[in-house]
């Protein structure tokens, strides 16, 4: 959830730390590669929801005061 939110409030990029070394803990090089696809598919979800098509779609209309 955190990627889209820092996305929509103008970030360039999100920088992925903690969950790495969990998923390198849980089954290695695998486990962080399922992590990854973990988090895509979060942001996938997320981006369908609010009707974004493309990363570049993602604004400060989606955020609520």
């Amino acid at each position: 959830m955190i990627s889209w939110l820092a996305l929509a409030l103008g970030a360039d990029g999100v920088l992925v730390g903690r969950p790495v070394l969990w998923g390198l803990g849980w089954d290695g090089a695998d486990g962080v590669e399922r992590m990854f696809g973990m988090l895509r598919d979060e942001l996938d979800l997320a981006m369908a929801l609010c009707g974004c098509p493309r990363i570049q779609a993602i604004g400060r209309d989606l955020v609520a005061p």
